[in-house]
């Protein structure tokens, strides 16, 4: 079915404002005016509110009374609830992705790895982790599932990775992505499902720790 013009240019307003959010060219507590949005990418209203609808959706946009649309905060709490899903969704999907796995799916996961290893970009890391999390639970065939999922590793990974990039590097979340990858390879669900539940709860952790040690650390990473 072929997309629509009036549907196309909403999604690609869309896209351009997650990427910017996602990237922290906009961070939390930012105003998004529709008047402003439909002069910057040539259009009315209407597919604006509907960029913004689906972007509230996705959690990366709140409605305030009184400001209308911004780009959203998020506090510890809310963090850590979020990180706590991506263990049930992520899991499942894992169980269901394993077995399906083909040799073009280690390849793909290989791939965003060595990507990653070769960053010296902090602010790239942020998103080979996306991308790995995605392909991994990629082979699960369950696109409602993988919208889930996608929705929370963008909504928390904005959060979450770059400050503690920043503060603990790459090694041990690669050292972790690298035995979940040979886990798959072995086709051991049990394992993969235990390695990764480690892993995001690990992360979990590490940023309440940090919270704990520097009351400015949330305000940081909220990009």
């Amino acid at each position: 079915m072929r997309t629509s013009g009036p549907q196309a240019r909403h999604q690609a307003i869309r896209d351009t404002l997650r990427h910017e959010i996602l990237s922290g060219v906009l961070p939390g507590g930012y105003q998004l005016r529709q008047e402003a949005l439909a002069e910057r990418f040539n259009a009315s209203r209407v597919p604006v509110r509907e960029a913004l609808r689906q972007l509230e959706a996705e959690g990366l946009v709140t409605h305030r009374l009184n400001r209308g649309a911004t780009v959203a905060s998020m506090n510890l709490e809310q963090l850590c609830e979020l990180l706590d899903i991506r263990v049930a969704l992520e899991c499942h999907a894992a169980k269901l992705a394993v077995p399906n796995m083909a040799e073009r799916d280690f390849q793909v996961m290989e791939q965003i790895l060595a990507e990653y290893s070769a960053s010296e970009v902090v602010s790239e890391w942020a998103e080979y982790n996306r991308r790995f999390h995605l392909a991994l639970s990629a082979p699960a065939n369950n696109r409602r599932l993988r919208m889930l999922i996608e929705e929370y590793c963008l909504n928390t990974d904005r959060y979450s990775h770059l400050a503690m990039s920043q503060a603990t590097g790459k090694e041990k979340p690669q050292h972790d992505h690298y035995e979940i990858l040979t886990a798959c390879r072995r086709r051991d669900v049990t394992a993969v499902v235990s390695l990764l539940e480690a892993h995001i709860l690990r992360t979990r952790n590490e940023i309440k720790a940090m919270a704990r040690d520097d009351v400015g650390f949330l305000a940081r990473a909220a990009i």
